[in-house]
């Protein structure tokens, strides 16, 4: 199951310093994730200050 990143977002950048495959971008207001290249791993969910990142 994918990830997906809330509306905390603070557009910090952490998360896509984490994702091993590089499934996140950055979007018009906030960080995205790629369901289709997401691994699952949540890597970037655990290096998420602000707890904005889940499981879909």
């Amino acid at each position: 199951m994918a990830y997906k990143i809330g509306d905390a977002c603070i557009s910090c950048g952490s998360c896509a310093e984490t994702c091993p495959v590089g499934a996140i971008s950055q979007g018009d207001t906030q960080y995205n994730i790629d369901a289709d290249q997401c691994i699952s791993c949540g890597a970037c969910a655990a290096g998420c200050p602000v707890e904005a990142i889940s499981e879909e």
